[in-house]
């Protein structure tokens, strides 16, 4: 069936769509390329992958988003998106109140079953709130996404049109694990005990720390998105979900940025993708009091503050579910971990990620929701320690080459 996203808008309406793996880009494109003739338009994308999002936008086109993450980064290098600073947990809300775009919603879905209901597929997160609040719904139903358990099952009557395609699922991009990212991962490992249920995020760091606790046991997994290391220590047995407070046995995601053969494996294993309404819900959030949260950071001040929005002006990153997430696990979980590489950049750019204060003048998590600080030089546990003990434990951690100043700076202005 041929259709055209442009009949289901009108010019100074409202578009979104599903994010990651999950976006439907062949009909995002049509929106691309139906802006001049319908526009102005406001739409609202949230991770993506898609290279026509990291060109020139059409002018008549206004993107927002809750961080600048993938493709995103470009669109904000170059001033061209609205970047809406909230928690992840927040965003169902948004779309509740009207302060999203929610006139048309586009999603990418699974093939119907034998009573023809299909699936969010491995993009539930924001898209199964989104769309209670949506006029019209256009669905790319995609015979190469999984039907999977969780999230809602919905009628191809549903949609307002339909395209089908057949065609792979994008693989999580990015560099593989170095050996930093091994010696921080094995860190954290280290201050995560056997039967925690774990939070931890996407790329090389977080692949890294799955693969640093293949030697647990026991242990849970609740979080914003899988990968393939949560499928790998699902089959190795370390992943059981027997110690979970809530949802004992399962795996608990809102959505998946896998390799194909990931995408192939998931649909074996006790995995539900839900609502972000209920991933990241601090009402159930805080019933998990074996919460381990493993966020990562751009940079963390002598204060324990985290920056891990902005780089050098550019929106690269999000508050996303960080703040949800180490909220509850300083609060009422286990312990909150901040996991980042002592320093960033190439050559004569290369600098501290401990700083005196954060360059970015963004605190992403708080102080008081960090239990504890992670590089490739060891762990800095801040719980229970005065703002001075706190600072003098992250100079030890930091890059030993930047010691010496970060020393000097606390010595030159009083730490408060």
């Amino acid at each position: 069936m041929t259709i055209d996203v442009a009949d289901f808008l009108d010019s100074g309406q409202g578009v979104w769509w599903g994010q990651g793996a999950a976006e439907p880009e062949l009909l995002v494109n049509q929106v691309l390329d139906a802006v001049d003739r319908v526009g102005p338009i406001r739409a609202f994308s949230g991770l993506s992958w898609n290279e026509r999002l990291s060109e020139s936008i059409p002018d008549k086109l206004t993107v927002i988003s809750y961080g600048g993450l993938g493709r995103l980064s470009q669109l904000s290098r170059h001033g061209i998106l609205d970047v809406l600073p909230c928690h992840y947990s927040a965003i169902p809300r948004l779309f509740a109140k009207g302060q999203l775009p929610n006139d048309l919603g586009l999603v990418q879905v699974s093939p119907p079953d034998a009573q023809g209901m299909v699936t969010l597929g491995i993009g539930v997160d924001y898209v199964a709130d989104a769309i209670v609040h949506t006029r019209t719904l256009v669905a790319e139903v995609n015979h190469q996404m999984p039907t999977t358990r969780g999230g809602p099952r919905l009628p191809l009557s549903r949609f307002a049109a339909v395209i089908e395609t057949d065609r792979p699922l994008r693989e999580a991009p990015g560099r593989p694990s170095d050996d930093v990212d091994r010696a921080i991962a094995n860190n954290v490992a280290s201050i995560i005990d056997d039967g925690s249920t774990v939070q931890v995020g996407v790329g090389a760091l977080p692949a890294a720390v799955l693969a640093a606790l293949s030697g647990h046991r026991a242990l849970g997994f609740h979080s914003g998105m899988i990968t393939d290391g949560v499928l790998d220590l699902i089959e190795a047995g370390v992943i059981t979900g027997e110690k979970k407070e809530i949802d004992p046995g399962v795996v608990v995601t809102g959505a998946a940025l896998c390799t194909s053969d990931g995408y192939r494996r998931l649909t074996h294993h006790p995995l539900e993708f839900r609502a972000a309404s209920y991933t990241h819900a601090p009402a159930v959030l805080s019933r998990l009091g074996s919460l381990v949260s493993v966020n990562s950071a751009i940079e963390v001040d002598l204060l324990g503050q985290v920056g891990a929005e902005l780089a050098r002006g550019v929106h690269i990153g999000a508050v996303g579910g960080q703040v949800d997430f180490s909220r509850a696990a300083a609060l009422t979980g286990t312990r909150s971990i901040i996991a980042l590489r002592s320093t960033a950049g190439k050559g004569e750019r290369t600098h501290s990620t401990i700083v005196p204060s954060l360059y970015s003048g963004v605190v992403t998590t708080a102080r008081v929701d960090v239990d504890a600080v992670v590089t490739e030089h060891g762990v800095a546990m801040l719980t229970g320690c005065t703002v001075a003990e706190r600072a003098l434990r992250l100079v030890e951690v930091a890059a030993p080459e930047y010691r010496e100043a970060l020393e000097r700076s606390l010595s030159e202005k009083e730490v408060s």
